[in-house]
């Protein structure tokens, strides 16, 4: 068990929380009057492209870079790799369209940066007619528009789901994934009194001084019935609501029942606690489950787990929409063959096969009402339930202070650096100093 920290609240249940996020550090200006709609015609220029994302330890973004090279030898796409941290890719984008760079041409963006790039007009509009928008479950296409503009293809789609080891609370006698946090502490009670799980801990999430925090956070206080934002755009996380996710996070450190390392997890670093047979119980995406699902001996957790909905305070809990859009540079050359190439690799063939790949949900609405698909990637009904459930995050344009702000608040009240309330009331303070300007 860990020590207690300073600020100890009555443990009213285990946090098993999870995400919804604004993005990351370094704001970005304002507001600028959204581009009208465009047309194909309108990107011109023909020649090679760069595109520029994250690293992908699963090769499916280089297998379909490498399909597009084939059959299209003038018009070649060299990838530009950029840190796995997400504060950091976004960084090394804005500074390259604050100069207005043409180093640049396609970038991978999180979902939660296209309202800001397109604000500051650092990404052109899409022509609607190039990609198959209306074949899309509705919240990606969403999460790639802003002001009524689509300004991004919808590339995959994310929503939390909760890895739980079944057959450790199978040998407890559990036979039902949790639906409430109460629920979920109750059954690690159970599973942690077995000879078999002694030195595992119950649960984790990513709770890193980054991105995933800000994740965790937001989908904590939307499970119990709260939001960062009210539709107005107002920020409400000095709230009742906010107090009590913010409190299950102290607490679940403060107990010991989520472990003391978790506080430098960030997705991977989850999965191989997870994998390793560290955790009865892991909030990621779906993307982990590929390798958690390997049988060539990497994964001790082999036939041993299964997926569900996150839980709640009260009932089943409230995912965030996740995922990535594909854009173009505004300041980028040779935006025909970049339009060509994003209709390329947002296409159903490409999805089918990166889904085979890297187990990134599949943004097309047909892929989870395939009877043959659903058999052999089982999780993907219980992504769909996720995805119903799931809140879209506020179209905040000044994302970089908004996550910044946030992890600097929720970091020091889970280090006991700050008691809750003074967390969440500077919190408040700094979001509404930040959405005003």
């Amino acid at each position: 068990m860990m020590q207690r920290r300073l600020y100890r609240r009555p443990l009213l249940a285990l946090a098993f929380v999870a995400t919804a996020a604004i993005s990351l550090s370094a704001c970005a200006s304002t507001t600028a009057t959204p581009a009208a709609t465009a047309t194909s015609d309108e990107l011109e220029g023909r020649g090679p492209i760069q595109y520029v994302s994250s690293p992908d330890g699963s090769g499916a973004a280089q297998a379909t870079i490498d399909a597009w090279n084939a059959e299209h030898p003038d018009e070649q796409v060299t990838w530009v790799e950029l840190p796995l941290d997400a504060d950091q890719q976004r960084q090394q984008m804005v500074q390259n369209a604050q100069v207005e760079g043409s180093a640049y041409t396609v970038l991978n963006l999180d979902v939660v940066w296209t309202s800001e790039f397109a604000a500051n007009r650092w990404i052109t509009a899409l022509p609607e007619d190039a990609i198959a928008l209306d074949e899309m479950i509705p919240a990606t296409v969403d999460a790639a528009t802003y002001r009524d503009t689509v300004y991004a293809a919808p590339y995959y789609t994310d929503g939390a789901l909760l890895y739980s080891r079944t057959d450790l609370l199978a040998a407890a006698g559990i036979t039902n994934p949790p639906e409430t946090w109460a629920e979920m502490e109750a059954a690690c009670d159970a599973v942690l009194a077995l000879p078999e799980a002694a030195g595992m801990s119950c649960y984790a999430g990513q709770f890193d001084k980054n991105e995933g925090l800000t994740v965790n956070f937001s989908e904590a206080v939307s499970s119990a019935g709260g939001s960062l934002f009210n539709a107005d755009g107002e920020p409400t996380v000095d709230t009742q609501e906010a107090r009590v996710a913010l409190d299950f996070l102290v607490d679940g450190f403060a107990t010991g029942m989520i472990p003391e390392e978790a506080i430098t997890f960030q997705e991977e670093q989850g999965r191989e606690a997870f994998q390793s047979g560290r955790l009865v119980f892991l909030r990621n995406w779906p993307y982990i489950y590929k390798a958690l699902a390997a049988e060539d001996g990497s994964s001790s957790v082999q036939g041993k787990f299964g997926v569900s909905a996150i839980p709640g305070l009260d009932e089943l809990g409230v995912s965030t929409l996740g995922g990535r859009n594909i854009a173009i540079s505004s300041f980028a050359e040779n935006k025909a063959t970049a339009l060509d190439f994003i209709t390329f690799f947002t296409s159903q063939e490409q999805q089918r096969e990166r889904l085979a790949l890297s187990s990134r949900a599949p943004v097309f609405a047909e892929f989870y009402e395939d009877d043959a698909i659903v058999a052999k990637y089982a999780y993907l009904p219980t992504l769909l339930t996720a995805l119903e459930r799931a809140q879209p995050r506020p179209k905040v344009v000044q994302y970089g202070a908004t996550t910044a702000a946030i992890q600097d608040d929720i970091y020091a009240a889970l280090t006991g650096v700050k008691s809750p309330e003074e967390a969440l009331e500077n919190l408040q303070s700094q979001l509404t100093t930040i959405t005003a300007d």
